[in-house]
This record gives C-alpha cells, sequence and structure tokens, in this order.
C-alpha cells in the first residue's frame, strides 16, 4: 500500500476527515480480527456478519455513538482442561466500522457462531430527492413569484420598522 502525506495546510476544516483516514490507514493492516463480511441487501439495507465463534451473547458489546460502530468481544469464561491444539482463536477484540450518514444499527443477531448485525440507511425527508411538478400555465408559476416577492416586500418593511 503507498502512503502519502496529505497537504493538511491546504484545507481548512478537513481536520476530521484527514484524522479519520490516518485512523483508517494506519489499522487496516492489522486490524483483520475477527473475520467480517459485508453485505449489501438493497440501496439501503446492510448486514454485517462477524465470525465471532465460541463467544456467547454476554460476551459481546455493541454501541453506536457518533457514526462509528463499536464492536468489542471479549471472553467471560475459558472453557476448564488443557488444548492439545488450539486452531478457534476466541480472543478479545474490539472493532470499530465507520458508519456513513443516516446509517442506523436495527438489531443484531448471533446464531451459529456468526455476529449479524443489520443496518439501514434512513435518509430524511428533506434530503430525498422529490419530482417538480411542471405545469403549462404559466400564470400560476407568476402567481408564485408575486407571492415571494410580497412576501419580501413585507419583511423588508417589518425590518425597517
Amino acid at each position: 500500500m503507498t502512503h502519502f502525506k496529505l497537504p493538511r495546510s491546504a484545507f481548512i476544516g478537513f481536520d476530521n476527515i484527514f484524522d479519520e483516514l490516518e485512523r483508517i490507514t494506519s489499522t487496516s493492516a492489522t486490524d483483520n480480527y475477527p473475520p467480517h463480511n459485508i453485505v449489501r441487501h438493497s440501496e439501503n439495507h446492510y448486514t454485517l456478519e462477524l465470525a465471532v465463534v465460541g463467544f456467547q451473547e454476554e460476551d459481546l458489546e455493541l454501541k453506536q455513538q457518533d457514526g462509528i460502530l463499536y464492536v468489542n468481544g471479549t471472553k467471560k469464561t475459558q472453557p476448564k482442561g488443557e488444548y492439545v491444539h488450539k486452531g478457534i482463536s476466541g480472543r478479545s477484540f474490539k472493532r470499530s466500522f465507520r458508519l456513513s450518514e443516516h446509517v442506523e444499527v436495527k438489531g443484531a443477531d448471533l446464531r451459529d457462531g456468526l455476529l449479524v448485525i443489520n443496518l439501514e440507511r434512513i435518509v430524511p425527508e428533506e434530503k430525498r430527492p422529490r419530482l417538480i411538478p411542471i405545469t403549462t400555465d404559466i400564470s400560476s408559476v407568476y402567481k408564485s413569484l408575486e407571492n415571494t416577492h410580497d412576501t419580501s416586500n413585507q419583511l423588508l418593511t417589518e425590518a425597517k420598522t
């Protein structure tokens, strides 16, 4: 992977973005446990699947804060006995996933060694595209403009007094 230093002096007010990019590039090479999948079901629905074999519900903690999903795993109890071979790690972990704007965690389920986290993008109504009706009656357009102009003049008159 090629690393390059971003010219921070050319960007004002983007510090948090640069910090996030540096955090991602510094942890991406070492942050690979537990293995995970990200599945896109539709434009607004995703699932995050983490392989957490050997972990119980009480061993896992999920938290969403400031656009980041934190998944922590710490085994509360260790199996009794001596391992002759240990191929399943089961070690403690801390993972974080940056969520896109308006993405929310809708629930989580643990079964068959997979922690499945359901995610949904819920775009507010004012951010959704809307269709603008086209009219052939030009007078309605002028009436709308006149109302806007009258309202603006009324606000200016009130502001002066």
